[in-house]
């Protein structure tokens, strides 16, 4: 089956994918939660609790999320031998995604992810000030962005999990209410679906995403770069030191950008300073999911597709992680140890006039959704 059929039979079936939830079982404050969900107690945060939610399918994928900051905690697949194994990082309790050094394992971002330049942008000529987190530029939503709020949960069942939240006017400087729903789902398909969802009652720049680091080896490997990657996109859009856009969108053919065809993430990565944290525009036309990215990993035999409705995808090589991180049973987190392929809107959007537009309008639904999706090969 070819990308345009796969993404329209995705997009119009979108609707079976999503089971609903039932309503004779637990109800409190109109979350509807069914007896056999795997909902566990995961910590608290003051007066609030946090639990951590099982997702799965009959096929043997898995993924467990938690309400504080709609974080990916776990997520597992089988390997080519039936063997199933967690394919993102993490810690194993609260405490680790509480310390500031958490660099945003498995959450989701915004209201603004990835960069704005020196934390400022315009709307009609007025000038909103941002929280600046990132060497004087605002990263992924500023100090608190929504990977450091608890979320509500509106709805779960043991397969798919809704949450919300309403993000005041002048948090992080950003203007406007913004009503934000999100859905996680384990598909039938070995998929795990994200859709993203929200309104505003004043302009305001939205770009939402989530930042699983994924490792497709399930810690058999301490690093990604023997991984293949492929890219879909035809072009990206260069960076300056700060990695802010320069507002460029230029061809990645000749350049180490160059994922069109696949191949080793090792292959490259030396010429790229610093490593790969780049936007890439995926190769789109028109509305509905496409196919944006494929990693595979030879010794496990784990493949994931990224199938997204956004314009672009950053492919980040967990280039900050130095070892000083321990993850899930005490493990040191290495450099290059996960990747991440963010789909997004271009980082810089509200200052970059050749960028897709990413302002929001009261009236207007802002609502994008990707899907990933695993398999093996033989």
């Amino acid at each position: 089956m070819n990308r345009v059929a796969f993404a329209f039979i995705f997009f119009t079936c979108s609707s079976m994918l999503l089971p609903a939830c039932q309503t004779d079982t637990e109800q409190n404050d109109h979350i509807v939660v069914q007896e056999n969900v795997n909902r566990k107690y995961f910590g608290t945060i003051g007066s609030d609790t946090v639990y951590a939610y099982t997702l799965k399918n009959n096929k043997g994928l898995k993924a467990v999320i938690t309400n504080y900051g709609g974080t990916i905690l776990e997520l597992w697949t089988p390997d080519r031998s039936g063997k199933t194994g967690d394919v993102v990082l993490g810690y194993d309790s609260l405490p680790g995604y509480l310390q500031k050094s958490n660099p945003y394992f498995g959450a989701l971002v915004g209201r603004y992810a990835n960069r704005i330049g020196h934390a400022t942008f315009a709307i009609d000529r007025k000038k909103y000030t941002l929280a600046p987190n990132n060497n004087g530029n605002t990263l992924h939503g500023g100090i608190r962005g929504f990977d450091k709020v608890i979320w509500k949960v509106n709805q779960v069942n043991d397969s798919s999990l809704v949450l919300s939240y309403t993000s005041p006017d002048g948090e992080e400087g950003f203007p406007g209410n913004l009503n934000v729903k999100v859905i996680y789902t384990v598909t039938s398909s070995n998929g795990l679906m994200i859709d993203y969802t929200a309104l505003t009652d004043m302009k305001t720049p939205v770009n939402l995403t989530n930042h699983a680091y994924f490792n497709l080896s399930a810690g058999k490997d301490s690093t990604i770069v023997n991984q293949d990657l492929t890219i879909y996109a035809s072009e990206y859009t260069p960076v300056n030191e700060s990695l802010i856009p320069t507002g460029k969108i230029v061809a990645v053919a000749n350049t180490p950008m160059d994922f069109r065809t696949s191949k080793k993430i090792s292959k490259d990565l030396d010429r790229v300073r610093g490593g790969y944290d780049h936007n890439f525009v995926i190769d789109k036309k028109g509305p509905g999911l496409a196919m944006a990215a494929t990693v595979y990993d030879p010794a496990s035999g784990r493949m994931m597709e990224v199938w997204t409705t956004q314009p672009g995808i950053q492919f980040y090589t967990g280039n900050f992680l130095d070892g000083s991180l321990k993850g899930r049973d005490g493990k040191k987190i290495l450099q290059h140890g996960a990747l991440c392929l963010e789909t997004q809107h271009f980082p810089d959007s509200p200052n970059q006039p050749a960028f897709p537009g990413t302002i929001l309008e009261p009236g207007q639904s802002f609502h994008e959704w990707t899907v990933y999706k695993f398999s093996v090969r033989p």
